[in-house]
């Protein structure tokens, strides 16, 4: 594992957002092999790279001549439990190794089962080399807030931490997709485009409605090519609200963006899914893919069940939208003063927000078939 065998670009068919993670992370790493300064985080998901360019940078260091150290997180506990076997000074050998070497690459960052005394044993080394500046590489596939406190506090100093994160997906299992999150079913909604939106001028239908439906569609082109603030589409079902919303993402998408398309109550289950002892993924990571997605597309917002629980989530992931003013799609069928009044406020806002209302008649309404054409009348018996 070097940077020469290291592929930067990445396979084919990723996104433009994945392929540019990757080559910050390359250039970050090699940029840091060659200076050894402070520290380097890289975080990202299992199978990204993350591994490779703490190998290569390892690999290139010893090169150089410069000892190091290259350990997972899970055998470098390991080796610690097992020094206690032995005499009584070999615990303390080992464990002045690990915080002393000249280079130390601590990969798999929390994977280790999380006992008290490895959570202490961890800080203390970790402590011990940020208070000397010594030069460390740690890789996780965690997100900082599922990192203990402490060593999260010195993870977070810019003075001494330069931190990456990998979108890239698993290289090791090739997706039909790669640019989409696995959270996604945007891929039900591969025909949904602009082209196929039918914007039923040839209804009888009252110009205002027409007018609302072409400003809704104009709306949605435009919020495609350059993707600001939110987009709220009103109206009631099968109005072409959905369509629409999966016609934004699907333009991003071809274009080789990151596009996360949920349904609100899909959303939901698929939080509460987290807290299954048998879930492979914590509730904190999935809930921070959803709030920091590039562009995120919440449809039919007003048809989950309404606890406690589910409007605290919503209202914590619109007010960090909100706030750090992300690329955001919603449609919902319910009136504005049916919605919380804390997700309603955001939504109001016009600085951020623009609110276009569908007030066309369904599209499947009877009489009418699925392209909006009058269905043929069968004789009467």
């Amino acid at each position: 594992m070097t940077f020469e065998t290291f592929e930067a670009h990445g396979r084919l068919g990723l996104g433009e957002e994945q392929k540019a993670s990757l080559e910050r992370a390359f250039n970050q790493a090699t940029a840091y092999a060659q200076s050894l300064q402070g520290w380097l985080l890289v975080q990202g998901g299992y199978g990204c790279g993350k591994t490779h360019l703490a190998a290569a940078i390892a690999n290139a260091c010893v090169g150089l001549g410069v000892p190091t150290l290259f350990l997972t997180v899970p055998d470098l506990l390991d080796s610690l439990r097992s020094a206690y076997s032995g005499e009584d000074t070999a615990f303390d050998e080992r464990f002045d190794q690990v915080r002393q070497a000249p280079l130390l690459v601590l990969d798999d960052f929390g994977t280790q089962n999380a006992t008290d005394w490895a959570r202490e044993k961890l800080f203390q080394i970790l402590n011990h080399r940020y208070i000397n500046r010594l030069p460390t590489v740690v890789t996780t596939n965690l997100a900082l807030e599922e990192i203990e406190g402490r060593i999260r506090s010195r993870l977070l100093d810019p003075e001494i931490v330069t931190a990456v994160r990998i979108l890239a997906p698993d290289y090791r299992r090739p997706a039909e997709d790669t640019s989409q999150s696995e959270l996604s079913s945007l891929a039900l909604h591969r025909q949904q485009t602009f082209g196929t939106f039918n914007l039923r001028r040839g209804e009888k239908l009252p110009p205002t409605e027409l007018s609302s439906l072409e400003k809704a569609f104009d709306a949605a082109r435009r919020f495609a090519e350059s993707p600001e603030g939110w987009l709220v589409f009103s109206g009631p079902y099968a109005s072409g609200k959905t369509h629409l919303a999966a016609a934004i993402a699907n333009y991003r998408a071809s274009q080789g963006h990151t596009a996360m398309f949920v349904v609100v109550p899909d959303l939901l289950d698929h939080l509460r899914a987290t807290f299954s002892p048998t879930s492979s993924v914590s509730y904190d990571r999935r809930f921070e893919d959803v709030r920091t997605a590039p562009l995120l597309v919440l449809d039919d917002l007003g048809t989950q069940a309404t606890t406690p629980w589910v409007r605290e989530k919503l209202y914590q992931l619109f007010n960090h939208r909100y706030n750090a003013t992300l690329p955001t799609v919603i449609t919902t069928a319910d009136r504005m003063d049916e919605i919380d009044p804390r997700l309603r406020t955001r939504m109001l806002d016009r600085r951020l927000c623009t609110i276009y209302p569908l007030t066309v008649p369904p599209y499947f309404q009877e009489g009418i078939d699925r392209s909006g054409r009058p269905r043929a009348r069968r004789p009467k018996r």
